[in-house]
């Protein structure tokens, strides 16, 4: 459930004409989510190298209240800050967008998506931008995403910077690679989802339908006993990364839906 929309936007995804592939047009398939951020100053850099780069849609899950506020009124940021949507959970953030990529430096952390530098995610995410919605994830400016955030992710792209000191603030981090995303042309694209594979014309599913997928999916692990309810949270993570290993059509994406909710309610008769 979203808790708040300081602007109702309601928009489809727009899908660009031949010839009609400049940044702005791109961009606007782009949703920027930053995950419990709690500098204003940083949010508002971010909103403010978001509308440098065109990129004016913007999404938070669960800011600090009182950055928040300050935020909204950042120089250079106010027109991206007062259309902002708020969500509860990355979940519903990325509800409406076929690909899903998270920010890392990644550190000495186990990383267990596949990770793109910088430019060659940027390949792929202007690929993908050009028929669909794309959501790129920030983490706070302390601790970077959770395992649990990166879980929602199709992969990861971390910004090459120096092995002595490889993470940057969150404004910096979002000016990086919003500039990155506004220079080169739409190429084809070498990966999709993680996989290879050809995708042309293909309807990709929201990720809406493929969380549903992962919900009912664990349900029916749980009551078959495949699942504890002490694993529950590491299963659910695990499922998450596998399903997006895949390259989800819409209508495929409904039928497993479809599989699965059957199932589902043939154990819970038995």
């Amino acid at each position: 459930m979203v808790v708040k929309k300081i602007t109702e936007n309601g928009d489809q995804p727009k899908k660009l004409r031949e010839g009609e592939a400049g940044v702005n047009q791109l961009m606007e398939n782009l949703r920027v989510v930053l995950v419990a951020t709690r500098n204003p100053l940083n949010m508002g850099a971010a909103a403010r190298a978001m509308s440098n780069f065109g990129a004016l849609h913007l999404r938070v899950v669960k800011p600090y209240e009182k950055a928040y506020r300050e935020a909204v009124s950042a120089v250079g940021a106010s027109a991206v800050m007062k259309t902002a949507e708020e969500f509860a959970t990355v979940s519903e953030a990325i509800a409406d967008c076929v690909l899903v990529v998270g920010t890392t430096a990644v550190g000495n952390r186990d990383v267990r998506q596949p990770l793109l530098s910088l430019p060659e995610a940027a390949r792929e995410i202007r690929q993908r931008m050009e028929k669909s919605r794309v959501a790129m994830l920030f983490g706070s400016e302390k601790r970077g995403l959770s395992n649990d955030d990166m879980s929602y992710c199709h992969w990861l792209l971390q910004i090459p910077t120096r092995e002595e000191h490889r993470s940057m603030n969150l404004g910096q981090a979002a000016a990086v690679c919003l500039y990155e995303l506004s220079q080169g042309e739409i190429g084809k694209s070498k990966l999709e989802n993680g996989n290879p594979g050809t995708t042309e014309g293909m309807q990709f599913a929201k990720m809406e339908t493929v969380e549903r997928i992962a919900e009912t999916w664990l349900e029916a692990l749980q009551r078959s006993g495949y699942v504890g309810a002490r694993a529950k949270a590491t299963s659910q993570a695990k499922l998450r990364r596998m399903l997006r290993r895949f390259t989800w059509k819409e209508s495929d994406a409904e039928v497993v839906l479809g599989m699965m909710k059957k199932i589902v309610a043939k154990l819970k008769k038995e």
